[in-house]
Protein backbone atom coordinates (compact mmCIF):
# COMPACT_ATOMS: atom_id res chain seq x y z
CA UNK A 1 0.00 0.00 0.00
CA UNK A 2 1.18 3.51 -0.73
CA UNK A 3 0.65 6.31 1.52
CA UNK A 4 0.52 9.68 0.13
CA UNK A 5 1.89 11.77 3.51
CA UNK A 6 4.59 14.86 2.95
CA UNK A 7 7.60 13.65 3.87
CA UNK A 8 10.19 16.39 4.28
CA UNK A 9 14.07 15.79 4.36
CA UNK A 10 16.79 17.93 6.12
CA UNK A 11 20.73 17.58 7.59
CA UNK A 12 21.01 17.76 11.17
CA UNK A 13 24.24 18.27 11.96
CA UNK A 14 23.61 17.44 15.49
CA UNK A 15 22.72 13.69 14.27
CA UNK A 16 25.51 13.69 11.02
CA UNK A 17 22.74 12.56 9.30
CA UNK A 18 19.60 13.27 6.98
CA UNK A 19 16.42 13.62 8.66
CA UNK A 20 13.38 12.77 7.49
CA UNK A 21 10.09 13.23 8.80
CA UNK A 22 6.41 12.74 8.21
CA UNK A 23 5.29 15.80 10.02
CA UNK A 24 1.34 14.36 9.59
CA UNK A 25 1.93 11.85 11.96
CA UNK A 26 3.30 12.47 15.28
CA UNK A 27 6.86 11.33 15.69
CA UNK A 28 7.15 9.46 12.73
CA UNK A 29 10.77 9.89 11.32
CA UNK A 30 13.62 7.98 10.21
CA UNK A 31 17.20 9.05 9.34
CA UNK A 32 20.01 8.08 7.06
CA UNK A 33 23.54 8.85 5.14
CA UNK A 34 21.88 10.00 2.08
CA UNK A 35 18.58 11.88 1.03
CA UNK A 36 17.76 8.46 -0.45
CA UNK A 37 18.61 6.42 2.32
CA UNK A 38 16.55 8.80 4.57
CA UNK A 39 13.63 8.65 2.06
CA UNK A 40 13.69 4.80 2.17
CA UNK A 41 14.07 4.15 5.95
CA UNK A 42 11.30 6.68 6.38
CA UNK A 43 8.98 4.93 3.98
CA UNK A 44 9.10 1.40 6.58
CA UNK A 45 8.80 3.77 9.44
CA UNK A 46 5.41 5.12 7.65
CA UNK A 47 4.54 1.76 7.60
CA UNK A 48 5.26 0.80 10.61
CA UNK A 49 3.58 3.85 12.43
CA UNK A 50 0.47 2.94 10.77
CA UNK A 51 0.61 -0.77 11.51
CA UNK A 52 0.71 0.24 14.99
CA UNK A 53 -2.00 2.12 15.32
CA UNK A 54 -4.28 -0.03 13.59
CA UNK A 55 -2.98 -2.47 16.28
CA UNK A 56 -3.79 -0.34 18.81
CA UNK A 57 -7.40 1.34 17.80
CA UNK A 58 -5.49 4.67 17.59
CA UNK A 59 -6.48 7.23 14.89
CA UNK A 60 -4.82 7.59 11.61
CA UNK A 61 -4.52 10.79 9.76
CA UNK A 62 -6.14 11.62 6.06
CA UNK A 63 -2.86 12.53 3.97
CA UNK A 64 -3.85 16.10 3.36
CA UNK A 65 -2.05 15.69 -0.61
CA UNK A 66 -0.88 18.92 -0.14
CA UNK A 67 2.47 21.41 0.70
CA UNK A 68 1.70 21.65 4.76
CA UNK A 69 2.62 25.33 5.99
CA UNK A 70 4.42 25.24 8.82
CA UNK A 71 5.48 27.97 11.14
Amino acid sequence: MSYKYEIIIYWSGEDEAFIAEAPELPGCMAHGSSPEKALANAKNALKLWIDTAKEYGDPIPEPKGRRLMLA
